[in-house]
Parts: C-alpha cells; sequence; structure tokens
C-alpha cells in the first residue's frame, strides 16, 4: 500500500544541503537521532503547557517538518559516511519510538476526542515500529509497509493541529478522526507482520 516513505528518496535528495554540512561539520548520525528526540520533547512539552493555544499548536505542527528532515537525515548521513552501525539502527528505531510517545501522549490534553481512541494512537505508533523492526530481528528484511508508515503519522498528526490552530470546533468527529487512525495502524502492522515474516 502506497505511504509516504515511497517519497523518502525524492525527500532525502532535497536535504542533500544539509547532510552535507552535517558531514563537513563532523555532525553525527547520532547526534541528528538525539537532536529528533529533543525536538520532540520540546513540541511534547509545548502541547502540555499550552494545549489550547492556537499558535502553540500552529508552531508544532510546522515544527513536524523539522522533525521529518532529522529523521530523513540521520540515515542518509550514516550511508554518506560510512558511520551505519548496529548500535546507531537499535539507537535510532528507540529513539524514534519514545519520541512519538513524547510527542503524541499530549494529544490527551489538546484534542476532545476519547482519551482511549488518542492512548491506543500512541500504542499502536510503538506496535507498527516494533512491527517493522521484528522481521529484521528474525533474519528478514526491516519493513516500511504502509498504509500508516511514520511520516503519514506525522503528517496526519500535524494536519489535525493545523485544522485545530485554524478554530475548528471541538466535537466527535475528532474521535472518528483518532479510530480511523487506529484502524490504520492496526493495518499497518498486519501488513509489516504478514510481508516481513513470509519467507
Amino acid at each position: 500500500m502506497p505511504t509516504l516513505y515511497d517519497v523518502k528518496p525524492a525527500f532525502v535528495r532535497s536535504l542533500s544541503p544539509a547532510i552535507a554540512f552535517c558531514e563537513r561539520k563532523g555532525i553525527t548520525p547520532n547526534a541528528l537521532t538525539a537532536a529528533a528526540l529533543v525536538l520532540s520533547a520540546v513540541m511534547g512539552s509545548v502541547l502540555v503547557l499550552f494545549p489550547r493555544e492556537r499558535v502553540a499548536l500552529g508552531a508544532v505542527a510546522v515544527s513536524f517538518l523539522l522533525r521529518m528532515a532529522l529523521n530523513a537525515m540521520d540515515g542518509a548521513l550514516a550511508r554518506k559516511t560510512g558511520q551505519s552501525t548496529p548500535s546507531g539502527e537499535v539507537f535510532n528505531e528507540a529513539a524514534d519510538v519514545l519520541a512519538d510517545a513524547i510527542l503524541f501522549l499530549p494529544l490527551l490534553l489538546v484534542s476532545s476526542a476519547a482519551p482511549l481512541a488518542v492512548v491506543l494512537f500512541v500504542l499502536f505508533a510503538g506496535w507498527s515500529e516494533l512491527c517493522g523492526v521484528l522481521p529484521r530481528a528474525a533474519g528478514f528484511e526491516r519493513r516500511y509497509d504502509g498504509p500508516f508508515g511514520k511520516s503519514d503519522r506525522v503528517l496526519a498528526v500535524g494536519l489535525y493541529l493545523v485544522a485545530l490552530a485554524a478554530g475548528a470546533p471541538a466535537g466527535p468527529w475528532e474521535t472518528v478522526v483518532f479510530l480511523l487512525l487506529d484502524a490504520l495502524l492496526v493495518l499497518t502492522c498486519a501488513n509489516r507482520l504478514r510481508k516481513g515474516l513470509t519467507p
């Protein structure tokens, strides 16, 4: 199924100048991964402190672009400079899951959706990444199958925050949105396990 991961190569190419800058300055892939984690913590803190402030919601939504860039750059830099290591891969995977949890849990304060729908979104987001790496642990390839990968989640939540920042009224539609996202995450998990564990 199509996912934003399909356009990642083009996105990474657009970041070539920034990747080259990091290479010249000796910035490591792990430093970029750590920066993405810190950025997520900052954005999550903003949502906790200002859950109903439209300017804050809009600023967090815009900052998602930077997080997506950092997430794309760390792996590209590692491959370009020959710094790909098992420990770096583990750090990247663990940091991504933690960053998602830190960033998405504050949606409980922001959203008027049913809390269970939001909590399931956070749990299924982490589960989808686990389902992506489990095939690798079993000797197969790491899976990035859709329809709702990491970049798709960031885009969806970003658009949701933009809607709130634009003045969208609270209502049952928010619960519907999160239940839909939950269903997409469950489908993503199923696809990754089915395709990843098939010889």
